[in-house]
């Protein structure tokens, strides 16, 4: 006798799991033999699809939580740390900024247009989940070597993505960073970031409550796309990742628009308890973890679930990442106003269960209960490892000599300008918009951080304040010292909103590493949460959102780490805002060094990756006091309108960096030299080398009109300062009497590298 589809669903949903499914689904042996231990019987198909959903990496944190626990998360600037769907802290006036970084980088592999559009769809939703209209994206992109055969599929593939979802949606997309390496041939990464503001008193959370309060359904519906998007975000890549293809979501910026504009319509009234994203593990994670937030139960009717497709399983139906999703819970007596809410923005909107005091989820479907799970056994229970780590760092300190190469100036200039990781994203940048909603101040092309104006600041006369935000990791020093690499990640994120003229404020990061089960591996994670500890709580930039993923690894080799740090900071007056263009007839000064500086920090530096392909030896000293000195100095002569122009000296050191603040306006400079370099002997090469090109830290290009004023401040706040030179309009840059190019030969290796690559 032929077995219907429906009986072979229900057949499959209420028998006993067998142990070889549960690996299949991602749970190890001694998991699923300690939840049938604490159950006192086997799970079911469902359950246990549950189960593994909730304790992969992506959802459990199961390898990192214990040492998360240490970062710091509180400071009077912050109204919600990590534990909702994104962080919230008070910038005055009322209003607080609500942002978060995410992954989707697994996805955006497999399929690179869907995989980056949902990461930006989905790091939306974690935004107006908590009342704030969403007003910047930023992303932090990590592909595989220029002439991979995959690395033009991908990279067109995932910028088409961020911005078909972005810019159909109307939030602009301001900055960010793009990366090459070869260790991400095969596991690329995708970072997403967005900020939204609210009101401060207006901040929707997630835990729910109230015992017979209605469960809500609310947007698209329900497909098989995205089944267990979760466990496969938590394994390693091999061979064969195309197979994954159908755990992959697919996106709709329209009906992500929609749900924007539905939620925060509703959000007016006092309907809504609490409210969660349908994210990474769809309708399991949100209904397990807001009933587990308020320590309550959660009844659910999956026959009242808005499908999209016939026969769907309770298996599938909760495993599901179909986007933009929504699950609420609300007032009794609200559902009608809800309803009509939802309906005129054409949205589903479906009853689907209540709120109980079982503190146990429970399923139903086609009138029979298929899952019956404590809550406690979800969530608090769920397996916390304390893995093995050896933490590492090169000491092996490289001497400029031992890097350097018997090159002219020029020649290394160029190599860094056209390198791949250096030149100009433009043909990345041009495909975003940045300027949708109005209030884009400057973009990560125009500033060392993005800027947006925190709309409603005004008064009178005063143009009001501004938002602004940084993305920053330099892989090879994570590699190299995961501590204090990570804690120099904090640095630059931290000096890059002080370029712009902001205040640091707080952190979100996104922690990408390979198999934590390797002990080296693990050594990283726990280097870099030490990092970020250190410099975080050092600058009292507290992290209060952010995002974990691990075994970004293919067939055994490890992704090089990139612990990703997101900042954002305050600029109180608009006006005080900072770009990186320096103007004609202005003196170019450096802040943190002296003019007895000769010798660079060659090792481990972006001069080696150009010219020896390689990143190794002790990464450049980091010395807290001073660069927290460095960036109060900075804001201070800025609040006396003392400077049109700044760049911090990181990726290239020096030259590059002044390069970089000439190329908009193609102006010129006659770059005054140490005296040391007047008598330079051909042998000693390599400290003009050091000195054009190293990555010493704790130091700030600026460009003023009054250079006298600033030196003397300076020499008074016992801060290093050095005279670069004057800008002119004639286009050419002379190093002293050593060396001398054309600022349009610069410009044009600078802007035509990337196009090549797509060609």
């Amino acid at each position: 006798m032929r077995v219907s589809r429906e009986q072979e669903i229900a057949l499959e949903e209420t028998k006993n799991c067998t142990l070889e499914k549960a690996i299949e689904m991602g749970l190890s042996k001694d998991e699923f033999e300690l939840i049938c231990k604490k159950l006192k019987r086997t799970p079911n198909f469902v359950e246990t699809g549950i189960f593994s959903a909730m304790y992969s990496e992506h959802c459990s944190y199961k390898s990192t939580k214990k040492w998360l626990k240490t970062l710091p998360t509180s400071g009077k600037q912050v109204i919600q740390g990590p534990g909702e769907n994104a962080g919230v802290i008070d910038v005055g006036d009322d209003n607080a900024i609500v942002f978060k970084i995410e992954s989707h980088n697994h996805p955006s592999f497999i399929e690179p247009y869907q995989g980056a559009a949902t990461g930006v769809g989905g790091i939306l939703r974690d935004i107006f989940t908590m009342g704030a209209r969403p007003i910047a994206l930023m992303n932090v992109l990590r592909f595989g070597e220029e002439n991979n055969f995959l690395t033009k599929h991908l990279l067109n593939g995932v910028v088409k993505g961020i911005g078909g979802y972005g810019n159909c949606i109307g939030i602009p997309t301001i900055g960010g960073e793009t990366y090459f390496h070869k260790s991400y041939n095969k596991n690329i990464l995708v970072n997403a970031m967005a900020v939204g503001l609210a009101k401060k008193n207006k901040i929707f959370y997630s835990a729910a409550s109230g015992v017979g309060n209605p469960v809500i359904y609310v947007g698209a519906k329900t497909g098989k796309d995205g089944i267990h998007g979760a466990t496969m975000a938590s394994a390693e890549f091999s061979d064969d990742t195309q197979e994954k293809k159908p755990t992959v979501q697919v996106g709709d910026p329209f009906t992500g628009k929609l749900l924007l504009e539905a939620c925060l319509e509703l959000m007016e009234t006092d309907s809504i308890l609490s409210i969660q994203d349908m994210g990474a593990a769809g309708l399991t994670s949100s209904s397990v973890e807001m009933a587990s937030k308020g320590k309550l139960g959660i009844h659910i009717d999956l026959d009242k679930i808005p499908l999209r497709e016939n026969n769907m399983s309770g298996y599938e139906i909760m495993l599901s990442e179909s986007q933009e999703r929504m699950l609420m819970i609300l007032k009794q007596g609200s559902e009608k106003k809800a309803e009509r809410i939802f309906e005129k923005w054409d949205l589903d909107f479906s009853i689907i269960g209540k709120i109980t005091d079982t503190e146990k989820i429970t399923l139903l479907k086609n009138n029979k209960v298929i899952c019956n799970l404590p809550l406690n056994l979800l969530v608090e229970d769920a397996p916390e490892y304390h893995r093995d780590y050896k933490l590492t760092s090169n000491k092996n300190q490289l001497s400029s000599k031992e890097v350097a190469i018997d090159k002219s100036i020029k020649d290394i200039l160029y190599k860094i300008l056209g390198h791949v990781n250096f030149c100009s994203k433009k043909w990345i940048y041009e495909q975003y918009d940045s300027s949708v909603m109005g209030d884009t101040i400057l973009t990560s092309n125009d500033s060392d951080a993005s800027v947006v104006k925190i709309h409603g600041t005004e008064k009178n006369h005063f143009k009001g304040k501004g938002l602004a935000i940084s993305t920053d990791c330099t892989s090879r020093y994570v590699k190299n010292n995961p501590e204090e690499g990570t804690s120099l990640a904090v640095v630059e994120a931290a000096r890059n909103l002080v370029c712009s003229g902001a205040t640091p404020m707080a952190v979100t990061n996104n922690l990408n590493f390979g198999n934590p089960e390797k002990s080296e591996i693990m050594g990283q994670i726990v280097g870099s949460i030490l990092g970020i500890k250190k410099s975080c709580e050092f600058f009292n930039t507290p992290v209060v959102s952010g995002n974990v993923s691990l075994y970004n690894e293919t067939n055994g080799k490890s992704i090089m780490p990139a612990p990703i740090i997101g900042m954002v900071g305050i600029i109180n007056d608009i006006e005080k805002v900072i770009n990186l263009h320096a103007k004609s007839k202005r003196s170019i000064l450096v802040l943190g060094q002296n003019e007895n500086k000769i010798d660079g920090w060659l090792g481990c530096s972006f001069y080696q990756e150009v010219i020896h392909d390689k990143c190794d030896g002790k990464i450049p000293s980091l010395n807290l006091e001073k660069e927290k000195k460095l960036m109060d100095f900075l804001l201070s002569i800025n609040s006396l309108g003392l400077i049109d122009g700044a760049h911090d000296v990181s990726d290239g050191g020096l030259l590059p960096c002044l390069i970089e603040m000439l190329l908009k306006k193609k102006l010129g400079i006659n770059v005054i030299l140490p005296k040391f370099f007047d008598d330079l002997k051909n042998e000693d090469f390599y400290k003009l080398h050091g000195w054009c090109f190293g990555e010493d830290q704790s130091r700030i290009l600026i460009s003023t009109e009054d250079k006298q004023k600033v030196i003397e401040l300076a020499k008074e706040n016992e801060i290093e300062i050095f005279h670069l030179g004057q800008t002119n309009s004639s286009g050419e840059i002379l190093l002293g009497k050593l060396d001398r190019f054309s600022i349009k030969k610069c410009y044009h290796i600078y802007a035509n590298k990337l196009p090549k690559i797509m060609i």
